[in-house]
């Protein structure tokens, strides 16, 4: 007999074993999972019955508040699980988008044709319109359906190119939309491209509607994402489209065109510009990335992560969406303006100053969106924190 038996202790078990006895644990919590979203597709099938929108924000404050409750009586960290359960309420929410919760149960399907439908956003968009349940036709420049042919045929006709083939490809094949069907466009400035629909459908009147996902094709859902939907002609495609972009899961946004290219110079423009000012000055600062990134902060880390996405990417995207909006030379001017400013600021040493810039912008801000900052940034700053401590120093950019 050892000495732990003798004196009544526990031996350890070995690694290898509580491993395996998580490892089943794990497996029973992901069958709780899959019982959940099974509740969840009758949820889904009660509301499409009743009418009744996806998200009750009531509803999932009482849940987030109760887990939240209960983790801390079990020794559970509240935070944490608070945070495991928003993910999970926004799958339960993208589930119920997916199986149309919000599309009327009478709804009739309509032929979309996508015009650019073999690039990245044409494929989301069909699975978007798929998942409404239209039937969806893909015409580019590699497929037998020709863009003329589908703009000719059907219900409604989605302009999804590169900026700089837009106004073109409305000219060419906006007077071949059916009078009864709808012309749509999902270019990221609103002012050109609405103009010229409007114009390349005067003769037939067919219904015009401008709109703007604000998100990329590689976002993994669609509930949450935001689109900007601008009215050109006809009542009643306008409020198709809302119906459609809102039924799966989208926020939508209405706008005039004026307004929409006003904001994006902030939203784009600007925050683009800064992106990759940021990226530029990185590359010349004379430090090598990786060292960079031994000595990293959660802010620092969500920096160059943004710099990295950012720079990833076409440069064949980026730039029209900023050259091209009419907004541009202000906002740059104002971007310069002010970095000319702060850095007068930090080279004075004067702290009143610089108190003065907090002052400045916490007031536009204002108490409500920056308290808002502060309490949504933490589920961001632990994520990233998980991030950081996943990257070994000795390994360079070793991925977590």
């Amino acid at each position: 007999m050892g000495a732990d038996e003798a004196e009544g202790v526990t031996p350890a078990r070995p690694l290898a074993v509580l491993r395996a006895l998580i490892d089943a644990v794990d497996r029973d919590v992901l069958q709780l999972l899959a019982r959940r979203m099974g509740l969840v597709a009758e949820v889904a099938s009660v509301k499409r019955a009743g009418a009744i929108r996806i998200r009750d924000l009531e509803r999932e404050r009482t849940v987030l508040a109760d887990r939240a409750g209960r983790a801390s009586r079990l020794g559970l960290p509240p935070g944490v699980i608070e945070s495991v359960y928003r993910l999970l309420l926004l799958a339960s929410r993208d589930r119920q988008a997916e199986l149309r919760a919000e599309v009327p149960p009478r709804q009739e399907p309509r032929s979309v044709a996508i015009i650019g439908g073999e690039g990245g956003m044409g494929r989301s968009l069909a699975r978007l319109f798929g998942d409404l349940g239209h039937a969806v036709m893909s015409a580019d420049l590699s497929t037998k359906l020709r863009p003329e042919e589908a703009a000719g045929t059907a219900d409604v006709v989605v302009i999804s190119v590169p900026i700089a083939a837009t106004g073109r490809v409305i000219r060419d094949l906006g007077p071949r939309v059916r009078p009864d069907a709808l012309l749509m466009d999902v270019t990221s400035l609103k002012g050109a491209p609405l103009a010229a629909m409007l114009e390349a459908t005067a003769a037939s009147g067919a219904s015009v509607v401008g709109t703007h996902p604000l998100y990329g094709p590689g976002v993994h859902g669609f509930t949450g994402q935001r689109a900007v939907v601008v009215k050109g002609r006809g009542d009643a495609g306008y409020a198709w489209v809302k119906a459609a972009f809102a039924a799966r899961g989208l926020v939508v946004v209405e706008a005039s065109a004026e307004e929409h290219d006003r904001v994006m110079a902030a939203v784009q423009v600007l925050n683009h510009f800064q992106t990759q000012v940021m990226g530029l000055a990185l590359a010349r600062l004379g430090l090598p990335l990786e060292r960079t990134l031994d000595f990293t902060s959660p802010a620092y880390l969500l920096e160059t992560y943004v710099v990295g996405r950012h720079f990833a990417q076409s440069p064949s995207l980026y730039g029209p969406i900023e050259m091209d909006n009419p907004m541009r030379d202000e906002a740059t001017r104002v971007f310069r303006d002010a970095a000319e400013e702060l850095a007068e600021v930090l080279a004075s040493g004067e702290q009143t100053r610089f108190d003065a810039v907090f002052a400045e912008v916490r007031g536009y801000l204002g108490e409500d969106f920056t308290a808002e900052a502060l309490d949504q940034s933490r589920f961001l700053v632990d994520r990233l924190i998980e991030l950081t401590a996943g990257r070994d120093p000795d390994d360079g950019l070793k991925r977590p």
